[in-house]
């Protein structure tokens, strides 16, 4: 992903019984978590699973924080064969069911402490603090605070040792977060903790710590080169002489929001890309070193690269190198006075996140539209999709839209997107069959956008189609070759929709029919159902599945000469099989639905001819 989803995902409560519902409620609140839950004995949760351990090992596999209510024992066993790179690990605590003990497993350093510190607090709990530094020193050295990065992580085991067995330290530069620590601090002591700016590589027995001030303005022409890019903030970077872990984020004007150039800038330092208005930009004119009429003229600001860079400081920054030029891009450096958030500095691109829940039973979604849907800040959809959402929709900001205002929902999507937000735009099934997807991309191919939601980062999720939830549910009918039909004539013209049930009837293929009926559309259904009959048997399996994946869900298989109008709603998909399309029956008086696909003539089995 390009995009700008959260930096670690949510916290994960994990429970396995309804029994620990109510604590995992409340430790979600606490700290902005969710409550994952065994599907067999837990509802009303943001996210089941089946298998505790598959569930807990993917959780951890994927870097997310786990809070898991249950035996500590179990959970190490379970987790155990994953462990590998402590500096990579996520945060990994147990909660005794009735809150009592919380317990950092994994991951003290680096959240884990202070996620049982707050977890504590509300269950009135022990958080079992057991890592030595924060015991010791009251503080973990490897983790400063927001704002503040070490640059030799490396390091810190054997300088953190060294003060544990008594040895002094000196303090260069202001590291507020050091102050009223036990470390015994002396002028002379060997042992260095320094915060600097300067381009420089650590000391011996000395733990670098680099202060996120800068912001790295950068303009460029339309379509200039990455690398170009690159090179000349690299070059910005060394002639100021600062090390670039100082980098709080790269930042330009709204009209370059989609400019790769700038994208790859920040890719490349690992930070943030930021976007001002040309306005805001213009409120620096009275700091700009460099001011442009050219510009001006062009985009109403006098600079882009200085103006970034000063914007993104703020008033109380400077400008420490004014702007460079390469061939076709622009670099400047601004420094505030304190470390700064990238998430207060301009506007983010702004992410639509086009997602298919599937039938809608939280188990049929996708891990990663769920992420998607969890990382972003605004949801559109009809109401029945955002409700059935359930927990993952709490917290956000909702924008509920009726059936048949399909466009107006997509427009408002992608305008959010355009104001720098992430946005979710919920579809069922899958978003890119008969779906909003299609409807996103002939927007941007119209061009009647404002000019934020035309910049915006478009990512697209799959999820579960009615047609395949359908195909499970029966068997295999999709096993071969399938098409799929609309039968709505409000957006194609019923010729091109006839035209399409004959060649599908003649090539035999198995035909999955959306809209079927409706409370006026009595006949499309008929028709295609005696086109069919011209050209498979009257014996032909037809599948008939309603909310597929609910509580309502309906399954039914009846013969092609037995379908009937009457028997079909506008929440029915319709899957008609082919003419080599069967019916066989297990042991349990099941019948199931299979397309083979030629393995019998193969191995000359003679099934099937």
């Amino acid at each position: 992903m390009t995009g700008v989803p959260p930096a670690r995902p949510k916290p994960a409560i994990v429970i396995l019984s309804a029994s620990a519902s109510a604590l995992a409620a409340r430790i979600a609140d606490a700290i902005d978590g969710e409550v994952h839950g065994a599907s067999s004995r837990t509802a009303n949760v943001s996210t089941s699973f089946d298998n505790a351990g598959d569930h807990l090992r993917s959780l951890f596999s994927d870097g997310t924080p786990i809070v898991a209510v249950m035996a500590s024992g179990a959970l190490i066993r379970i987790l155990a064969p994953r462990l590998a790179d402590k500096l990579t690990e996520p945060p990994v605590l147990c909660v005794a069911e009735d809150g009592s003990s919380i317990v950092p497993l994994l991951g003290g350093h680096h959240g884990a402490n202070d996620l049982a510190r707050r977890i504590a607090a509300v269950t009135e709990g022990h958080a079992a603090i057991t890592t030595a530094g924060d015991l010791a020193l009251g503080l973990a050295l490897d983790a400063p605070p927001p704002g503040y990065v070490l640059e030799n992580l490396a390091d810190a085991k054997r300088v953190m040792a060294d003060l544990l067995a008594g040895s002094a330290a000196r303090i260069e530069g202001d590291a507020p977060w050091l102050s009223g620590s036990p470390i015994t601090l002396s002028h002379e002591a060997e042992i260095g903790l320094t915060l600097s700016q300067d381009a420089r590589a650590p000391r011996p027995s000395e733990l670098l710590y680099r202060p996120r001030t800068l912001v790295l303005g950068i303009g460029s022409e339309r379509g200039a080169p990455g690398n170009e890019a690159i090179e000349l903030a690299q070059t910005a970077l060394r002639t100021a002489g600062v090390s670039p872990l100082c980098l709080a984020a790269v930042a330009s004007v709204d009209l370059k929001a989609d400019e790769a150039a700038v994208h790859a800038v920040a890719a490349h330092f690992g930070v943030a890309a930021r976007f001002f208005a040309a306005h805001d930009l213009e409120a620096e004119r009275d700091r700009l070193v460099n001011p442009s009429e050219i510009v001006f003229a062009e985009i109403g600001c006098h600079g882009v690269a200085e103006g970034a860079a000063l914007a993104g400081v703020g008033r109380d920054g400077r400008l420490i190198l004014p702007k460079i030029k390469s061939k076709r891009v622009t670099a400047a450096l601004g420094q505030a006075p304190t470390p700064l958030d990238p998430g207060a500095i301009g506007r983010a691109r702004g992410t639509l996140f086009v997602v298919g829940i599937g039938p809608g039973q939280a188990a049929w979604r996708s891990p990663e539209v769920s992420a998607m849907i969890a990382a972003s800040t605004d949801l559109v959809g009809y109401s029945l999709y955002l409700d059935i959402l359930g927990p993952l929709a709490d917290g956000k900001a909702r924008h509920d839209f009726d059936l048949g205002a399909e466009e107006l929902r997509v427009r408002r999507a992608m305008e959010l997107a355009g104001e720098g937000r992430t946005v979710a735009l919920v579809c069922s099934g899958d978003a890119g069959i008969y779906a909003m997807a299609t409807l996103v991309f002939e927007l941007l191919d119209r061009g009647d956008l404002p000019d934020g939601a035309r910049r915006i980062e478009i990512q697209c999720s799959p999820g579960i189609s009615a047609l395949q939830a359908a195909s499970a549910r029966a068997g295999a009918p999709l096993g071969h070759d399938f098409c799929t039909i609309s039968l709505s004539d409000l957006l194609t013209p019923w010729e091109d929709i006839e035209r399409r049930v004959k060649a599908a009837a003649e090539g035999d293929f198995v035909i999955a029919f959306y809209n079927p009926v409706s409370r006026k559309r009595r006949t499309q259904l008929a028709h295609a159902r005696d086109e069919l009959l011209r050209h498979r048997p009257a014996d032909t399996p037809v599948i008939l599945g309603v909310n597929l994946g609910r509580p309502t869900e309906t399954l039914r298989i009846v013969t092609l000469a037995e379908l009937e109008v009457d028997d079909v709603d506008m929440l029915t998909v319709v899957l008609v099989g082919s003419s080599n399309s069967r019916v066989v029956k297990t042991g349990d008086g099941r019948d199931w639905v299979y397309t083979p696909r030629g393995y019998a003539r193969k191995h000359g089995t003679g099934i099937g001819t």
